[in-house]
């Protein structure tokens, strides 16, 4: 009597531990592992046309590579291209685009935010413009608790803040003009920007740093740091800020130049779930 498909050969598989646990107690699958690792090497536009190349990127052998694309291709993740090589499939797009279908940008700011307030312990924000002014749309508070009076729906002229800087550090100076009005400009401490030229020096400097920083510019005793976002077609959309006490800065040498790198990736990934893509 034949045995049922489902029995066969079961006597002759070894049976194949594929759990590791990664030091915190999780137990975790090494293929869906590798899986991810190969779909992120694929999606970030790398080839795939040298297998052993790839193993070595993602830390597999060269069979390995040949299965794991076999089984992303079975299931519609990856497509092969016509001329060698894979991309990230249409229905694992499909699938993406109905993700992001469901949130907006507060949506997904709100959780890029929470993220960067709780691991900096700073509070973080998402203000996007209005007109000359910029518009504090989001705030995410850290457990050290209210470390700057921006409240959301704190409407204040943009070249007065980090956030505000980085949403028109873009414009022609006609546009500036235009947005902000002819000298002289308001201020609020004796670093605010005056006037034109000086704003314009201001923000060419953020602009070649990829961020703007003020140090009690706005808020005595204060310290913030701001980034651009960006939208599918790379117009600059928003911006996330960091804000906190200037005594921490002080006290921790190391603290500027991580809140430095974490606003710039915090801003890098809700522009990438937004669907940017630096060119």
């Amino acid at each position: 009597m034949p045995k049922p498909d489902s029995l066969r050969n079961t006597a002759v598989q070894p049976v194949v531990n594929d759990d590791v646990d990664d030091g915190s107690g999780q137990q975790l699958v090494t293929p869906v592992i590798r899986g991810l690792r190969l779909l992120r090497y694929i999606a970030e536009g790398n080839s795939t046309a040298n297998l052993s190349e790839v193993g070595r990127r993602i830390d597999v052998n060269r069979v390995t590579v040949m299965r794991l694309l076999a089984t992303l291709e079975h299931e519609g993740v990856v497509e092969r291209l016509p001329q060698g090589g894979h991309t990230v499939g249409f229905p694992f797009l499909k699938l993406a685009s109905q993700v992001l279908a469901s949130n907006d940008l507060t949506s997904l700011a709100r959780r890029v935010l929470a993220r960067l307030s709780e691991s900096l312990q700073l509070s973080a924000y998402l203000a996007v413009p209005d007109g000359g002014h910029v518009l504090y749309l989001l705030r995410e508070m850290p457990n050290a608790g209210l470390v700057s009076n921006i409240q959301v729906g704190s409407r204040v002229p943009a070249h007065l803040t980090t956030p505000g800087r980085m949403l028109i550090a873009h414009l022609s100076a006609e546009a500036l003009r235009e947005r902000l009005g002819d000298d002289p400009l308001p201020t609020v401490t004796g670093q605010s920007p005056a006037t034109h030229a000086r704003l314009a020096e201001i923000l060419a400097a953020d602009l070649e740093r990829g961020c703007a920083w003020s140090f009690s510019a706005f808020e005595p005793g204060i310290d913030a740091c701001a980034a651009p976002v960006h939208d599918v077609a790379g117009d600059v959309i928003a911006a996330i800020s960091v804000a906190g006490p200037q005594q921490r800065f002080e006290a921790d040498g190391a603290l500027r130049e991580r809140t430095e790198r974490e606003v710039k990736l915090a801003a890098r990934d809700l522009s990438k779930l937004l669907g940017y893509r630096k060119p």
